[in-house]
Formats: C-alpha cells, sequence, structure tokens
C-alpha cells in the first residue's frame, strides 16, 4: 500500500498570531524577534515584511534597514506554546502517526485514516479548515507518498497552499528548483554541489552517481535517491532529544567576564533542571559564544560519567569560558550552554567528582543530589523564582 505523508506548515506562525490577536497588525509588517534599536535576530516575520526582504535569522538591525516601517515585537513564547498545543490537538484528530518537528510543523502519517476521513487531500482540506474556524490562523499543506516530497509541497505555495506531489511530478515540477532545496543541503553542501556542476535537483537526479560518491561519499547516494523522488523513511512518533541547552542574547553586548559566568551559571540551572525534569544525564557540555559581530565559536568537554547536577556542569563551561581568554575589547552579543550526550539518569555510576569534598566517590554525591530535588520540588510548586542563588539576584536573565 502506498503511504500519504502530509507535512503541515503553519504560515509565518508567530507573527500571525500576533496579527490576529490585534487587528490594527493585520496586513502591516510584523517582524518577531526583538527591537531594531536592540540586539536580537528575526524569528519569524509576517509575509508584509517579506515583501522587503527581511527573512528568519537576520540581524533586527538589518531587517531595520529593509524595513524602516516594519512592527517589532518580542516573542511571546508562552502564548505561541498555548497556540501550538491547540494546533497538534487538531492533527491527532486525523492520526496518531505525527511526528513534531517545530511549534508550528508537523509530518503526518495518515495512510491507515484514508478509510474514514477520505484521501490526503480530502484530509488536509479538513485540517486547513478547522485550523482557519478554530484558530483563526493558515497553515499550508503538502501531501505525497513520502515526506522529502511533502515537505517540498508545503513550501511551494505559500501561505495557505495546499499541493500534491508524486513521483510522476519529478521532471515538470521538481527538477527546476535548485539544489539547496534537497533535504540535508545548506549552504556549505550547496556550494561544494555547485563547483561540481550541480545546479538545481534535475541535475543531481542524473549525476555519475559513482562520480560524485568519490566526492560526497554516501552523502551522494542520499540526495540521489531524495532527487529521484525516493524517501523511506518513517514518520518518527517520538524524537529523542540530542541534547538540551539554554542561551541569551544580550541587549548590549557585553564585555564583563563576570557578568558572563554568572549568565553561565544561571543557564547552567536551568539546563540541569530540564535534564532532571526529563529524567535525563548527559556527558558532553558545550559553550557557545557569538561575538559582535555574528562570529560565533564553540567550545566542548565531555564529563567521564553523565550529569544532571547545575554545579558539575557548571565548573566545566566556566573553564571552557576562560580558556577563550577574552580580552577587554571582545564585546559578546550571545553566550549559551548545552549538554548532550544524554541517557537515563542513574544508568551509569562509577565515579563522580564531589562538590563537598575533595576527593573523588563512587557515586554522585548524595546531598547534592537532594538539595537538587527539594529545590525541583519547591520551584514545582510554588514557581521558578521561590528560590535563586544570592549571585543571580540582580540578574534579570531569562
Amino acid at each position: 500500500m502506498e503511504r500519504t505523508i502530509l507535512h503541515l506548515d503553519m504560515d509565518a506562525f508567530f507573527a500571525s498570531v500576533e496579527q490576529r490577536d490585534a487587528p490594527e497588525l493585520r496586513g502591516r509588517p510584523v517582524i518577531i524577534g526583538g527591537s531594531a534599536e536592540g540586539r536580537g535576530v528575526v524569528s519569524t516575520c509576517s509575509y508584509e515584511a517579506r515583501t522587503f526582504g527581511v527573512r528568519s535569522a537576520m540581524p533586527t538591525a538589518q531587517a531595520k534597514r529593509l524595513c524602516p516601517d516594519g512592527i517589532f515585537l518580542f516573542p511571546n513564547m508562552k502564548k505561541y506554546s498555548l497556540v501550538s498545543r491547540q494546533m497538534f490537538a487538531i492533527l491527532e484528530r486525523y492520526t496518531p502517526l505525527i511526528e513534531k518537528l517545530s511549534v508550528d510543523e508537523a509530518f503526518l502519517d495518515v495512510t491507515g485514516s484514508r478509510k474514514l476521513f477520505g484521501d490526503g487531500v480530502m484530509i488536509a482540506e479538513r485540517l486547513k479548515r478547522e485550523i482557519s474556524a478554530e484558530l483563526g490562523l493558515t497553515a499550508s499543506v503538502g501531501v505525497a507518498p513520502n515526506k522529502f516530497l511533502a515537505k517540498l509541497g508545503s513550501d511551494l505555495d505559500k501561505p495557505n497552499g495546499l499541493v500534491v506531489l508524486t513521483p510522476d511530478d519529478l521532471v515538470a515540477r521538481i527538477h527546476h528548483l535548485p539544489v539547496n532545496r534537497l533535504w540535508g543541503v545548506g549552504a556549505k553542501s550547496a556550494e561544494q554541489l555547485l563547483r561540481l556542476g550541480l545546479k538545481t535537483i534535475g541535475d543531481v537526479a542524473q549525476m555519475d552517481l559513482k562520480r560524485m560518491r568519490m566526492h560526497l561519499g554516501d552523502f551522494a547516494d542520499h540526495l540521489y535517491l531524495l532527487a529521484n523522488g525516493i524517501d523511506d523513511r518513517p514518520v518518527e512518533t517520538q524524537r529523542e532529544a540530542k541534547s538540551i541547552g539554554h542561551e541569551t542574547t544580550f541587549a548590549e553586548d557585553v564585555r564583563d567576564l563576570s557578568f558572563l559566568e554568572t549568565t553561565l551559571l544561571g543557564q547552567a540551572e536551568k539546563v540541569a533542571r530540564r535534564l532532571r525534569q526529563a529524567g535525563l544525564e548527559g556527558r558532553t557540555i558545550t559553550l557557545k559564544l557569538r561575538y559582535a559581530p555574528f562570529r560565533t565559536i564553540t567550545r566542548s568537554h565531555t564529563l567521564e560519567i553523565p550529569t544532571c547536577l547545575e554545579l558539575i556542569l557548571y565548573e566545566p563551561v566556566k573553564t571552557l569560558l576562560a580558556k577563550c581568554a577574552l580580552t577587554p575589547s571582545d564585546a559578546i552579543r550571545l553566550i549559551g550552554v548545552s549538554i548532550g550526550g544524554l541517557v537515563p539518569a542513574g544508568e551509569t555510576h562509577t565515579k563522580q567528582l564531589s562538590l563537598f569534598d575533595d576527593a573523588p566517590i563512587s557515586t554522585p554525591d548524595p546531598r547534592q543530589q537532594e538539595l537538587s530535588k527539594t529545590v525541583d520540588k519547591l520551584k514545582d510548586k510554588f514557581g521558578e523564582n521561590i528560590l535563586t542563588r544570592a549571585r543571580l539576584i540582580k540578574r534579570n536573565d531569562s
């Protein structure tokens, strides 16, 4: 039985929610991602702003130059998360096979739903109608026998589009598209493909696969299959997190090392708490720094055993920051910490450095573990601000 896969993508989600809730914003260029005068990057923007060349991930200062009359708003993630849950509740009416890609984007396998709700197009139309009626928003949907074609289809007729693609459409509708529309092709790999003479998806579909393997390795096979409309990947209903992190973009460039260390401490607390809430521990700690203007570096350290304790996480990332040897002239725009190598909590513990004693002990220090559990319970009951480290009291970092 041929699969029926949908890819649903909300149209300019954050900006559309704001326009829905504030009628005076409708028809105007709305840009989500901070103030034009401050630091930050564009998270998303309305289609009115896109006509000026504003795009996601663009510095807000650049967006202001392109769109002087743009309305800049800080993201309201609490509101967007609520609308996202409402949207996914609608999707769940039609299939349990949903792969969440982000707060506003998902794959749906509706193969087993066709007898009950009709073919893929009928299901897509119903989803779009219900999202419009119940949420006051629009979505674009691609319908196809696989994930790649479905995702490609959802982007071909935005906003409020519905596009059906099959392998029979490859030559007429897909092969003329640039190579960066292939799944997994970013800016660097697109440049490499262009150097090899591969400009379009059609070029990749007709390439000499043996020759390309010499340049691209197994990636050549991946691209060749997609370019020919072949994608057997299933819709994955549960996607395991590869890392947990937190980062902060400053309103003004920061040159104070002590302030950066304090910011890292607050971030380490948030990351450790999320680890414990998820029942996970991690080993590979990564520091992310973005200098002005927009040069980004990462530095990593791997622990001997996993942890979910904030101070054990904080000390290595603080050391990584020290090794960056920042000077007074180094202006930092963003700082963040993340932890990867995630495993279920308590899965392996052979050695752990105690923060209360100098000698290593065979298991994580029970006093610190109990302290963290107690703090978690208090925050769960009374809110995140019920207890705060003295060093963080004067900070207002979210």
